[in-house]
């Protein structure tokens, strides 16, 4: 009886071993594909600004220190790196998309192998005219504690329910909610994932992950579709 356990035991063991491995190289093998598609996406980016007479810079710093306070950025910043820097015309609007990259701050040791990268891909496109400084966005779970900024509520239940304002002038971001855009952002699945948030005349909207060609047209016509819905008396120097 003893001999038969530890038999069992050894055949155990080997098993998880051998499931360890295979673990091991599923997961190495995933990570490869993930890289050869994102080395893929960049070099699809690199052609296509110039297919589509666009400006495509690999790197660049000091270009986005301006949106220092805004979105994913720090609240200040000098020499800001962006990546794939690309500026052009879209739908006839003048933009500009990137990404911004910066270590984990809850990422622990002095290590640079042990901090975890963080990529945001950033798109702008230029407003008509100058608006109030705001952001709509989903709410995640840890807003109501993390996030201190003055918000404010539409009136609208399904909206409210669902989406959070951040501004400090509440009069113009009504103005700017009483056209179609209200019902636009409650019906558009791209919203669900897609904050959008105005400062000057920057409509911008961003997510964390690396750029793609997909993800510009997608996210570009978002911004200029958002656009098209907000009311011409809103922009206070169209």
């Amino acid at each position: 009886m003893e001999q038969l356990v530890g038999t069992l035991v050894k055949v155990l063991l080997v098993a998880f071993i051998v499931g360890m491995f295979a673990i091991v190289f599923v997961v190495s093998r995933r990570g490869r594909k993930q890289t050869e598609q994102v080395r893929d996406e960049y070099a699809q980016l690199r052609r296509l600004a110039p297919e589509r007479g666009w400006t495509y810079t690999a790197h660049t710093q000091g270009q986005i220190d301006q949106y220092c306070g805004v979105g994913p950025f720090p609240r200040s910043g000098e020499n800001l790196s962006a990546f794939h820097y690309t500026t052009g015309e879209f739908r006839g609007r003048p933009f500009i998309f990137f990404e911004y990259r910066y270590n984990n701050p809850m990422s622990g040791g002095e290590v640079a192998e042990r901090k975890q990268l963080i990529v945001e891909s950033v798109f702008f496109v230029k407003a008509p005219g100058s608006g109030p400084k705001v952001e709509i966005y989903r709410p995640g779970r840890l807003d109501a504690l993390m996030d201190r900024r003055t918000k404010i509520q539409l009136g609208e239940p399904e909206f409210d329910q669902k989406f959070s304002i951040a501004t400090r002038d509440e009069a113009a971001v009504r103005d700017l909610l009483s056209g179609g855009l209200v019902p636009f952002l409650l019906s558009d699945p791209r919203a669900e994932d897609s904050p959008v948030a105005l400062r000057g005349d920057d409509l911008f909207t961003w997510y964390t992950g690396t750029l793609s060609p997909q993800a510009v047209d997608e996210r570009l016509n978002y911004l200029c579709d958002v656009l098209e819905r907000i009311p011409a008396q809103a922009w206070t120097a169209a």
